[in-house]
């Protein structure tokens, strides 16, 4: 379990180190419901990617991810896959950087954020969680590790849980001000707002980037074993 551990980490920090989603909390925690919608938001995106990894252990265990205790074939052409979609991606997003951070325009969604619903937050928390261009792979890349690691059910879902605990810490540090920052909690996380979005795009191109080249490394690593 440590060695599958190890190997979902870097994905879990990936996850976790989201500009979007980081601001968009943010923006949440500034509504008349804030409180209310910041845990709703964190559940939604919990529960996204909880549900995403809970598929991919589904079909990976069934589907032999694990042969003689090494990946199976296909989980090394799925990491391949991601990796290849990551770093393409990436490079994608790094040519759209604007050359001033300054000029970073927000996603015209988040301009709505404030007449959002508890029910459509608790969505949204969901959705950037589990179809995030990001996110995505990097949690089904997590699941077919840990699938194709041979352990028992039980330690395969402590395993996800710990992922998915990680991947929200980039979350929980903006909801944790609110909710603990005092009269200074809110300068703090405008702050921290301003500077995601004027890096969102070069921080999140560098991460498709380096999380690309890793699964690119493991999916061949696993095809020339």
């Amino acid at each position: 379990m440590g060695a599958v551990l190890g190997d979902v980490l870097g994905f879990a920090a990936g996850v976790a180190v989201s500009p979007l989603p980081i601001i968009a909390v943010i923006l949440i925690l500034a509504t008349p419901r804030g409180r209310l919608n910041g845990i709703l938001f964190t559940v939604g995106w919990i529960l996204g990617l909880s549900a995403l990894g809970a598929v991919m252990l589904a079909i990976a265990s069934p589907a032999g991810a694990s042969a003689h205790m090494q990946p199976a074939t296909w989980v090394g052409a799925l990491k391949l896959a991601l990796g290849v979609f990551l770093v393409l991606f990436g490079a994608r997003q790094w040519r759209r950087r604007p050359r001033d951070p300054s000029q970073a325009k927000l996603p015209k969604w988040m301009g709505a954020i404030d007449r959002l619903t508890p029910v459509k937050v608790f969505g949204l928390g969901t959705a950037l969680a589990a179809l995030n261009a990001k996110n995505a792979p990097l949690t089904i890349a997590a699941g077919a590790a840990i699938g194709s690691a041979g352990l028992p059910v039980g330690q395969q879902i402590a395993s996800l849980a710990i992922f998915v605990v990680i991947a929200t810490l980039g979350l929980l540090a903006p909801l944790g001000v609110f909710l603990f920052g005092g009269e200074r909690a809110r300068a703090t996380l405008g702050n921290w707002k301003d500077w995601a979005a004027q890096h969102n795009v070069a921080v999140m191109a560098v991460l498709f980037f380096v999380l690309g080249l890793k699964l690119l490394g493991d999916g061949i690593s696993i095809l020339s074993s």
